[in-house]
């Protein structure tokens, strides 16, 4: 990192929903925010669901986001490197996005060290305890024999089931992803602290929650969940010495941001 540049984290857009209306506001408001990372980015990485739900046929994409497709497109052909993670609502984005955008693709969280500060970066779904019935989903959906068979559908047909699942998920899950269960029952913490037995990092980033938080998980260790683009609108920035949990104020320069809370309240 040269002095002066920062690495910027945000996660969960889950473009598509509710509605076309409020989707399309959402998207236009990532992109602004993008442009005023740009200014000073080493590296920008979206944690995964940037889509609701997406499947890649092999001649056909789903319609729609064109403006953040444009805006990640324009951002690497600046030589500004953008890491998408794979999320559990956009597992089944392939070749597409690396190849028209110029993204790099992440399966699994990456080890990433910048000035001596270790990091371990990820989307989150299927760590830590339990979720046991998701963990199996995850592995058939993830199965390439299962792809496969899911392609040979019309694209209207396998997107409308896709669509579908997706939103059954959603409400399923949206009230559970606003509580806060409590630093050691937070099962992404649980998890960090697994893992500083073996190895220390300095920072856990992570989405999937859809709930801002930074909770200290060990001496001189902290778990950071990014929050979402939908109720948030909070994202992590790393200025080469210490990584802070942001909360977007407006669409104006990223210095009108202020500090999102530690604990949610």
């Amino acid at each position: 990192m040269r002095p002066g540049q920062k690495i910027y984290f945000l996660s969960d857009f889950h473009l598509g929903v509710p509605d076309h209306a409020s989707s399309l506001a959402r998207e236009k408001r990532i992109v602004t925010f993008l442009c005023e990372a740009e200014k000073d980015a080493a590296e920008i990485h979206i944690l995964g669901d940037l889509f609701d739900m997406w499947f890649e046929y092999r001649e056909v994409v789903p319609r729609g986001f064109v403006r953040l497709l444009g805006k990640l497109a324009e951002l690497t052909d600046r030589g500004i490197p953008v890491h998408v993670y794979i999320g559990n609502h956009d597992m089944w984005i392939f070749d597409y996005l690396p190849v028209e955008t110029g993204v790099i693709l992440h399966h699994e969280p990456l080890d990433r060290e910048w000035n001596g500060k270790r990091l371990l970066i990820g989307h989150g779904d299927g760590l830590g305890p339990g979720d046991h019935g998701y963990k199996f989903i995850k592995k058939v959906f993830r199965n390439p024999v299962m792809q496969w068979c899911f392609a040979r559908l019309h694209p209207n047909l396998g997107m409308g089931i896709a669509h579908f699942w997706s939103g059954r998920s959603r409400k399923k899950n949206y009230v559970n992803d606003r509580k806060f269960l409590g630093p050691e029952n937070e099962w992404l913490a649980i998890h960090c602290r697994e893992l500083l037995v073996k190895e220390h990092y300095d920072a856990f980033l992570f989405g999937h929650r859809h709930l801002p938080m930074d909770l200290e998980v060990g001496p001189g260790s902290r778990y950071i969940n990014l929050g979402d683009w939908i109720t948030w609108y909070t994202y992590a920035v790393f200025d080469g010495n210490a990584v802070r949990l942001m909360k977007r104020i407006g669409d104006g320069p990223l210095s009108g941001d202020v500090e999102a809370p530690k604990i949610p309240s």
